[in-house]
């Protein structure tokens, strides 16, 4: 059995840098190739070898992994390309192709050669939510009941939002739920399980941009619990790092709550108590967002070299796309939508 992977990436904009600086760090993964139409842009990711294209890449350096790291509109032809190479998984960025019948097509040519197609959705990988998770594990609040995230990146406002870092947020017709939401999606299902309906309403707040960038959406799972993404790209929170965990959270039970902060701090209050104690100290994670691109890839690592069990298949994420679907639909309709049982 292989004790190492060798890893080429596709594409070498703003948020690469947080790819190739983790799978650098990965003691059992070598960077072996990078490609970029800009191949000026693919030498600076200091990987083995630089391309500028994806098919001389995958011929050259033939990776065990291919990790796409480039907008929607390119992922079905790359995932195609890679399929058609012997290669082990495909790690695809988020948001995942252009639609759901895209996504499905792509599933399929990964599927055919029997190769590991895993979206990149990072936010569940956090180490906050991975704590929560286990402290829903433990019923150390009693009974779950509800959650709400109040998303507040702060870098919204003005006629230059977005320039200097991803220009593209400006132009997408479908922003606040599609590009940063989905990431709320898929966590809230990680952390409560299934969705079982759904209501939205959505706003644009900067006339500068084409999409909404603010919204109210309130999610029943099947459990009967209720999770609510309160999402506001205008406003901040207190933090001195508003990328860090994008916002604020609190958790409630039958026993207690669970809040988290700004800096990464998950404190406790049992029921019917004001202290609070600390359940996660704050830290310096180093990386993006508490570390969480280095942990999804060193969970597809793990998966793969030691036969673990993989989440954020692709197959797994379909049920989040189509959710992202119903959420606009709602918020167009105004009423609360339901999740067919097959879509959840």
């Amino acid at each position: 059995m292989k004790k190492s992977l060798t890893v080429a990436c596709l594409g070498a904009g703003f948020f690469s840098q947080y790819h190739y600086e983790a799978w650098q760090r990965n003691p059992r993964c070598k960077l072996v190739g990078s490609a970029d139409v800009r191949i000026a842009q693919a030498k600076r990711s200091n990987a083995l070898k630089a391309f500028s294209s994806l098919e001389k890449m995958l011929d050259d350096v033939r990776p065990d992994i291919l990790d796409i790291i480039t907008p929607p509109t390119t992922h079905f032809k790359a995932i195609k390309t890679a399929a058609q190479r012997p290669i082990k998984a495909i790690i695809c960025q988020k948001p995942f192709c252009t639609s759901i019948d895209e996504a499905k097509s792509a599933m399929e040519f990964a599927a055919a050669t029997g190769i590991s197609l895993i979206i990149h959705e990072n936010f569940r990988f956090q180490p906050w939510f991975r704590k929560m998770k286990q402290a829903l594990n433990e019923k150390l609040i009693g009974d779950a009941l509800q959650f709400s995230f109040r998303l507040r990146t702060g870098d919204g406002q003005g006629a230059d939002a977005y320039l200097a870092r991803q220009p593209y947020f400006r132009t997408m017709p479908r922003f606040l739920v599609h590009e940063t939401g989905v990431h709320y999606i898929d966590t809230f299902r990680y952390l409560f399980g299934p969705i079982r309906s759904v209501y939205a309403d959505l706003r644009t707040l900067n006339t500068h941009l084409q999409g909404e960038d603010a919204g109210y959406i309130i999610f029943e799972h099947v459990s009967g619990f209720r999770s609510v993404l309160d999402g506001n790209r205008h406003l901040d929170h207190k933090t001195e790092n508003t990328r860090l965990t994008f916002g604020e959270a609190l958790l409630e039970g039958t026993d207690g709550v669970l809040t988290l902060e700004g800096d990464g701090t998950i404190y406790h209050r049992e029921f019917g108590r004001t202290k609070q104690s600390v359940l996660m100290a704050a830290k310096d994670w180093g990386g993006f967002s508490g570390d969480c691109v280095y942990a999804l890839q060193d969970h597809v690592v793990s998966a793969l070299l030691d036969n673990s069990a993989l989440e954020n298949t692709a197959t797994d994420y379909l049920p989040v796309l189509n959710m992202v679907d119903t959420i606009y639909r709602s918020a167009t309709c105004g009423k609360r939508l339901e999740i067919p049982e097959c879509e959840r």
